[in-house]
């Protein structure tokens, strides 16, 4: 199984897309979704959804969201 691979294959038309509760009002947003099947999350530009979503492991989201949280995000 290549796990990067396998979730870029799965098709996002039936997704459930959220917005994320830390929206600024002022159009610079995000969306979620749960991968169908998979354990990943896709993401995306809320203004550009025809561009194809970032898609990670559930993993490697929550580690992300844990360091936006706690303000310990490093680049």
């Amino acid at each position: 199984m290549n796990e990067p691979a396998d979730l870029y294959a799965v098709d996002l038309a039936r997704a459930a897309w959220r917005k994320s509760s830390y929206t600024a009002n002022n159009g610079n947003c995000v969306e979620v979704a749960r991968i169908p099947t998979m354990p990943g999350v896709a993401v995306r530009d809320s203004k550009n959804v025809d561009i194809p979503a970032a898609r990670v492991s559930r993993a490697a989201w929550s580690s992300f969201v844990a360091a936006v949280h706690d303000d310990t995000l490093t680049g």
